[in-house]
């Protein structure tokens, strides 16, 4: 049995310690916003925060996140408004949408980081978060209008 928080709430699955948390969350929980991609940690589809950090949840083992904090991109703002959602809108940034919640939750921690990034932040930081819709200018200007609104916030 693990044990850990999901979007604030307390959850115990009974699971192989080993299984994916990306499976947990998606198929045994049946949160889908985060998304499969790779499986092997390089494209950041399936990016969440665990203990407010993004995190590849392909492949992060359910048993590594034994009583931490772990928010998925439903978990980020519950009616959809957290800032970079909404810059995300403004933007225009998502073509297809597919990798969009792994990008928007590396950008929230991108933020904590670098409050008021440049753009060699963003390109050094997100360069993990492969969009196959090449929608980078996109993604960049919304994280541009986000930092202003996101500046002093706490990690989620």
């Amino acid at each position: 049995m693990t044990s850990f928080h999901l979007n604030g709430q307390a959850v115990s699955v009974d699971i192989p310690d080993d299984t994916p948390l990306l499976w947990v969350i998606r198929d045994d929980i049946g949160l889908t916003g985060t998304k499969f991609g790779c499986g092997i940690g390089m494209c950041g589809a399936c990016t969440v925060h665990v203990d407010g950090r993004a995190q590849r949840s392909c492949i992060t083992p359910v048993g590594a996140v034994e009583g931490a904090a772990i928010t998925t991109i439903e978990g980020l703002s519950p009616n959809g408004q957290h800032p970079l959602q909404t810059a995300w809108v403004e933007a225009q940034a998502p073509q297809c949408g597919y990798c969009q919640s792994g990008q928007i939750m590396q950008a929230a921690t991108l933020l904590l980081d670098f409050p008021s990034p440049s753009a060699e932040d963003i390109t050094a930081v997100m360069h993990g978060n492969l969009c196959r819709c090449m929608a980078y200018i996109r993604i960049r200007k919304a994280i541009l209008l986000a930092a202003p609104q996101l500046r002093g916030s706490e990690p989620t």
